[in-house]
C-alpha cells in the first residue's frame, strides 16, 4: 500500500497526483516550514510580502538622496549615516521580507507592526521614545514624503510590531500578491 501511495505522489504523472502534491507542498510550508522558521527567528511573522511602494527607491542611493535626503537631514542624521542602516537602497512591492524578533530594533533598521492599515506596514524606524518602561517607534516609509498619523507611523508601542526586517528576496512576493489580488476579485 505505502509503495503505492509513494509511487503515486512521486512517479504518476495524472492530474489528481499533481494535485496532491501542491496540496502536500502547502500543507508541509504552512505547517511545517513556516512555523519553523517562526520559532527559529522568535516572531510569528518569519516573511512577509511587501504589498506597498513606501520604501522604493526609484534611482540609485546618491539620486535618491537628493530628492529625500532633505528630510533626514532636518532629524538630525547625515547620509553617510544612512548608508550604514539595513536597505540604505530601500526595497520594492513584490519583495519578500526575512523578520526575525524585534526586540533589539534600533534606529534605521526596517520594522513590520500592525497600524491603522489592513496591511501589516514596513517602515525605517526614525525614533524611539521610552515612557514608563514602555518602548515607542516613529517610523517613516522611505519613497513618503513624512511620517503619516493616518497609517499609525508615530507611538508604536512594542507590542504591534511582528518583526525587524534581516533579509530581502527580491520578487517572490508576486506570487502572494497575485493570488491575493485574485481572490478579491
Amino acid at each position: 500500500m505505502l509503495k503505492k501511495i509513494w509511487h503515486f505522489i512521486w512517479h504518476d504523472n495524472s492530474i489528481w497526483s499533481w494535485l496532491v502534491n501542491a496540496a502536500l507542498a502547502f500543507l508541509i510550508v504552512k505547517f511545517l516550514i513556516y512555523p519553523g522558521l517562526g520559532l527559529l527567528l522568535g516572531t510569528s511573522y518569519p516573511v512577509v510580502a511587501v504589498v506597498s511602494s513606501s520604501m522604493h527607491h526609484t534611482s540609485d542611493f546618491d539620486t535618491w538622496w537628493l530628492e529625500k535626503g532633505d528630510w533626514y537631514e532636518q532629524q538630525g542624521f547625515k547620509k553617510s549615516q544612512f548608508t550604514n542602516w539595513k536597505f540604505p537602497n530601500g526595497f520594492n512591492k513584490g519583495d519578500i521580507m526575512v523578520l526575525r524578533n524585534s526586540a533589539t530594533a534600533g534606529i534605521g533598521d526596517v520594522i513590520v507592526f500592525r497600524g491603522n492599515s489592513p496591511n501589516p506596514i514596513i517602515h525605517r524606524v526614525i525614533s524611539i521614545q521610552e515612557e514608563q518602561g514602555k518602548v515607542f517607534y516613529t517610523t517613516k516609509g522611505d519613497a513618503n514624503s513624512d511620517s503619516s498619523k493616518e497609517l499609525g507611523e508615530m507611538h508604536i508601542s512594542q507590542e504591534k510590531v511582528l518583526g525587524k526586517a534581516v533579509f530581502r528576496i527580491p520578487y517572490l512576493g508576486w506570487i502572494k500578491i497575485g493570488f491575493t489580488e485574485l481572490i478579491r476579485r
